[in-house]
């Protein structure tokens, strides 16, 4: 299968198509709407299912070296892509450095959504994976905040990390539920699977349909509000920090041995942008930071070319460097 067929499917998923319905909707100003606790619970129940799954494929797979360095190698990303998304940012836009660190800890996180999209493609396909990638999505969550504070604490007017700060990074309810669903998984193995297996696995896609037509309405409302300060640098760069962090990506997953599978979803950990976790961190860390900039670059820009055109490129190349 080749990358337009790939990227021709990918495009006419029900995924896909129903992101895109969200996104035209709130571009026609149409009072289309998900209402917050209903997005609030369609959040919840992706995050815990993901979670439990995950643990459930480590109980089955065992613990083993492979994991642990797998593990290491996404911290390792999260602290040093969002390096790499500074730089870039000084030379492609004019920003200043606290917007340009406060964009760049987006880079270095991840969208779970992104994360579930590229496993959906990877079933579509029949391709199997490592499932502890969870626990490495997991793991890079925190790490771009740190990366992001530190950039900010060697310009003037350096901050120090407060304790509320901490707790925003280290409790945020997204990893606490993520890490948490993980270990009761692997705690309850395939057993604990067949128990709620009508719950966590044949609904999964519809509501995460649902969830994407959400992420589409919010996304098209940041093109709406953000077009005023989207300069022609910050959209290239909204495209080429994700092609940036898919080669890391790539090169880690090959040197680690992963499957065509597990390169994958690496490629596309590094490839995606926090909407999430760091946006919320960014609001008590870097409260000056400009919302508008880092949203819509993440959810406007990054998001939407990872779901439509990335993932597919990720995968092609994923299996021609592991003949996959």
């Amino acid at each position: 299968m080749d990358i337009f067929t790939l990227a021709a499917n990918n495009l006419l998923s029900p995924i896909i198509l129903s992101f895109a319905l969200g996104v035209a909707a709130s571009l026609a100003r149409s009072d289309l709407t998900i209402p917050e606790a209903v997005a609030k619970g369609m959040s919840i129940y992706l995050l815990f299912a993901i979670g439990f799954k995950g643990g459930v494929s480590v109980a089955d797979h065992g613990i083993d070296l492979t994991l642990g360095l797998s593990l290491l190698t996404g911290i390792v990303l999260s602290f040093a892509l969002p390096l790499i998304a500074f730089a870039l940012l000084q030379v492609m836009s004019g920003l200043s450095r606290l917007d340009a660190a406060a964009v760049a800890a987006h880079y270095g996180s991840i969208s779970i959504v992104t994360f579930v999209a590229g496993t959906s493609v990877l079933e579509s396909a029949g391709l199997t994976y490592e499932g502890y990638m969870v626990a490495v999505a997991a793991a890079m969550e925190a790490p771009a905040i740190l990366s992001a504070l530190w950039l900010v604490s060697r310009g003037a007017g350096g901050r120090k990390m407060e304790s509320d700060l901490w707790r925003e990074i280290l409790l945020n309810g997204s990893i606490v539920l993520l890490v948490g669903s993980f270990f009761i998984g692997m705690a309850t193995g395939k057993e604990g699977l067949a128990e709620i297996e009508s719950f966590i696995v044949s609904p999964f896609k519809g509501v995460l349909c649902l969830f994407l037509l959400d992420m589409g309405l919010v996304a098209g409302r940041g093109l709406r509000q953000g077009g005023r300060v989207m300069r022609p640098g910050l959209l290239a760069f909204g495209v080429v920090m994700p092609l940036i962090g898919s080669v890391a990506g790539l090169g880690f997953g090959v040197l680690l041995g992963l499957s065509t599978g597990g390169v994958l979803l690496m490629m596309v950990l590094s490839a995606s942008a926090s909407y999430i976790a760091v946006p919320a961190a960014m609001r008590v860390a870097l409260p000056e930071a400009e919302p508008s900039i880092y949203l819509t670059l993440s959810l406007g820009v990054t998001f939407p070319f990872n779901l439509t055109l990335g993932i597919p490129l990720y995968l092609a190349v994923a299996q021609m460097a592991t003949g996959g």
